[in-house]
């Protein structure tokens, strides 16, 4: 009797998308995707960040046109705003990551990244090109084209000011260079030694759009109609755009379906200019290869055939023509790039119409390096098809024939090496500087992420054929409401080690600084391990000071958490470094290492689990903060770092929801800060105006954050006592002087003199959606202003109203307290006067 082979592989290919969840297919999907075979051509989609990217062209190219299509997002989406929680920076750059997977997984595209990060709202090209480093990204384009292999690319972008901002503007710079350097095989030559070629698009295309009040479009333009109805998926290619882009859940971008006739136009910005077709002058059929005439018709013929013979209730009866068709497709010399690509199409054919399901999942989220992990593997023979089995490396042996419909399964238990390298985002692997992520691998730079470590192998026969089939290994588990869930299964280190507070004052009301509470949870069993403290002084000599004792070993069972209480204050007498990082120095069986990672889990329902590891660290405050009043009311808003600031300045901050706002007691507090874009996400606030007037009236300190105004989403509340407007105006240069023009104002110099100073080593910008066109009743004390542009006024105006005070600001305090930046400013806001007199 054969055998069927199930082994757990270290698989290090490298492959374009990774499937979440089991991945299952309707009849009309697999004959769309059986029609796609016959369809040898190919699109490159270009812009600036995750969201920027025309879904409803993607899919129009993807799921229409049945071209292979792709989006090559330069970054990440790091610096944008979150409006569904706090996470910033890398984190939403995670999080953006998995909806753009998610949304090609709806409009049929691949995803691609350069190592470009997103620093944030940036004005001009040439600091985008400079902060990024232009070479740098331009070969990543390029590498991505030079693997593509696209017919056309298009961009979202102008390289010009029409394009909105620099991130915008200088995709569009990079893809025109691009667009020429690809084919050049004196440009980053290196790729070549990577078993890349030199690359010639047909032509390069401006996708040119309307948006809210700039159109760039014209009847004069190249336009397609892309509004059509594909009958296969039930859907117009309108539709299938929304679904996609209402993935996009972290920037709010959910929007409606759309029917009916829809156009894209175009204009060209490299290679000649297409006539009646995007595809003009491209081949978009097999005879492009250049196999011989004869092959081409045999493989048009066979793959007719296969496409006018498939069996709605039947697919499995597709296989036998599937196998032959790939036969011919390995075996033809030449035309390498094409015949592999339509050869793993079918491959991936065979496997959808064979019916065969099998999946390997683990019962736990994570296992540590070192650690065991129990594997259950199950196969299913859900169509008609004769499987016949090979041979197995393990003891569990499935029949021969593969019965129909009955789940097989098998348990084995795996050992993880000690030195497997944990579940780490590739491009968070080492760090990144101002501008990019460091990526010392090449193989890797354009995924989307690495390919998961654990994979199982599935070997079967069919006609004669050997095909071998993979899955990740997940973890699985059943939740009382959503069912049956699938999650990544994420390798750890040996311990995670979590401190609290992150972020410590020297001087907070002249208090001695909190005591620091250090966690170290064992994710292995773990023997004669120790805590300790250590840093890196500058001139790179070790100093350590080790407030734990030197004897106090760490045996813990695995999930076992042990806290040490760190003395703050006799621990900083010993360094004036601003960031304490901790370690715990572990001697295990195996072999002696430090760690010092914190496991950091981010979790939303439209997207898998993301986990990743990141330096603990407390950060330091080295000033004098000093506080007014006890109790805020914070409404909370898109999902910012302020209640647990405010919370470490040792304020009682309660959430008020509309109940509260409308019928409760607001005098008990002595401010109530609003989150940023509250206005935006709670209708309610508009009429909670007068209860929130009255507050302040009486006495109160109503602080406002920032909200946004657009044609596309004006903003219809009121917030103050005196009449202002939210303007587009921000300020991205973190060091621009913050001129003070009112410098005995009260929230300048109570409880805290406010100087230059307080704005020194801030992150990212200044502050966005300035307040404009206020009421003379309002005081701005700061006007500050990017390079070559006039001052602006709005970034914190206040105003008396009452026995109360009001103040909106657009200064990004969501950015920077989180650094252990801005504090004294801040505390300055949220004092109440009433207290000074």
């Amino acid at each position: 009797m054969k055998k069927l082979l199930l082994s757990v592989v270290l698989f290090v290919s490298v492959f374009s998308a990774f499937c979440q969840l089991p991945e299952t297919y309707t009849s009309s999907e697999i004959l769309l995707r059986l029609k796609k075979l016959h369809v040898y051509g190919s699109v490159l989609y270009i812009a600036a960040h995750p969201d920027d990217e025309n879904t409803r062209l993607l899919a129009y190219l993807a799921k229409g046109r049945l071209y292979k299509t792709g989006y090559l997002s330069l970054t990440r989406g790091d610096g944008g705003q979150n409006l569904i929680g706090e996470e910033q920076g890398s984190e939403l750059g995670l999080i953006r990551t998995q909806e753009l997977l998610a949304a090609r997984k709806l409009d049929g595209a691949e995803q691609f990244f350069t190592r470009a990060y997103d620093f944030g709202f940036c004005k001009t090209t040439d600091e985008a090109l400079a902060t990024w480093g232009k070479e740098e990204i331009l070969s990543d384009v390029v590498r991505v084209i030079r693997k593509f292999q696209p017919d056309i690319i298009i961009t979202r972008f102008p390289p010009d000011s029409r394009a909105g901002h620099g991130h915008h503007s200088a995709s569009a710079v990079l893809a025109q260079e691009a667009f020429a350097a690809a084919a050049d095989a004196a440009r980053f030559p290196e790729q070549l030694q990577d078993g890349l070629h030199p690359w010639q698009a047909k032509r390069l295309l401006w996708n040119t759009f309307n948006f809210g009040s700039t159109n760039t479009q014209s009847e004069d333009q190249f336009k397609i109609e892309v509004g059509g109805f594909n009958a296969l998926l039930g859907k117009s290619y309108g539709e299938i755009a929304a679904e996609s882009r209402s993935q996009h859940k972290s920037q709010g971008f959910g929007i409606a379906a759309q029917r009916g006739n829809a156009y894209e136009y175009f204009i060209t910005s490299g290679g000649p200019a297409p006539e009646n077709d995007l595809m003009d002058g491209i081949d978009t059929t097999v005879a492009r290869t250049g196999i011989a005439k004869n092959s081409v018709h045999t493989i048009q013929q066979l793959t007719d055939s296969i496409i006018h013979s498939f069996a709605h209730e039947s697919p499995e009866k597709s296989v036998p023509g599937l196998v032959r068709l790939y036969s011919m497709l390995t075996q033809q010399a030449g035309a390498a790039h094409w015949m592999k690509q339509k050869a793993a199409e079918v491959y991936k054919l065979i496997e959808i119409c064979s019916g065969i399901y099998f999946e390997a999942t683990a019962d736990v989220p994570y296992v540590a390096a070192g650690d065991s992990l129990q594997i259950q593997v199950a196969v299913v023979n859900r169509g008609h098809l004769r499987i016949n089995a090979a041979s197995s490396n393990y003891t569990d042996d499935l029949p021969s024939p593969l019965p129909v419909n009955q789940v097989i399964t098998s348990r084995r238990k795996i050992f993880i090496p000690v030195n497997e390298k944990i579940s780490q985002p590739y491009w968070l692997e080492e760090g990144r500087n101002e501008g990019r992520f460091i990526v010392n691998k090449p193989e890797l730079i354009g995924l989307p992420e690495a390919p998961p470590a654990y994979r199982v192998t599935l070997n079967i026969e069919i006609g004669n054929r050997f095909f071998i089939f993979t899955k990740p290994v997940m973890y699985k588990y059943t939740d009382p409401v959503d069912g049956e869930v699938y999650q990544p299964l994420v390798i750890t280190p040996a311990v995670s080690l979590h401190q609290t507070p992150g972020l410590v004052f020297t001087r907070l009301n002249k208090q001695a600084p909190s005591q620091i509470r250090l966690n170290v949870t064992a994710l292995t069993p773990l023997e004669n391990a120790r805590a300790a403290y250590h840093q890196f002084q500058y001139d790179r000599q070790k100093l350590v000071t080790n407030p734990v004792k030197e004897d106090t070993a760490l045996t813990l069972q695995k999930n076992q958490v042990k806290t040490y209480t760190i003395d703050t204050e006799a621990l900083l007498k010993n360094t004036r470094e601003k960031d304490l990082r901790f370690f715990a120095d572990l001697r295990t069986p195996y072999k002696e290492r430090s760690q010092s990672y914190t496991i950091r889990r981010i979790s939303y329902k439209h997207i898998p689990t993301i986990t990743y590891f990141y330096i603990n660290k407390v950060q330091v405050v080295d000033e004098p903060v000093a506080t007014v009043g006890r109790k805020i009311g914070y409404i909370p808003g898109a999902g910012d770092y302020i209640p647990e600031a405010l919370k470490l300045m040792h304020y009682d901050v309660v959430p008020l929801t509309e109940k509260e706002v409308l019928s409760g007691n607001l005098s008990q507090y002595d401010a109530i800060v609003t989150g940023i874009r509250a206005y935006n996400i709670h209708e309610w606030l508009g009429t909670a105006y007068d209860s929130l007037m009255k507050y302040v009236y009486d006495g109160g300190n109503l602080v406002v954050q920032y909200n946004t105004s657009s044609s596309l989403g004006p903003l219809k509340s009121r917030m103050g006592p005196y009449d202002f407007n939210i303007s587009r105006a921000r300020v991205t240069d973190e060091n621009a002087e913050m001129k003070i023009v009112a410098p005995r104002h009260d929230i300048l110099n109570w409880p805290n003199k406010i100087t230059p100073l307080d704005f020194k080593d801030w992150t990212q910008e200044r502050g966005l959606y300035f307040a404009a066109d206020y009421a003379k009743e309002f005081t701005a004390p700061f006007t500050a202003a990017d390079a070559g542009e006039s001052q602006h006024a709005g970034s914190l105006i206040t105003a008396n109203y009452g026995k109360g005070r009001f103040t909106y600001t657009g200064i990004s305090f969501f950015r920077q307290l989180p650094i252990g930046k801005g504090y004294r400013l801040f505390a300055n806001i949220v004092a109440n006067p009433k207290y000074k007199k």
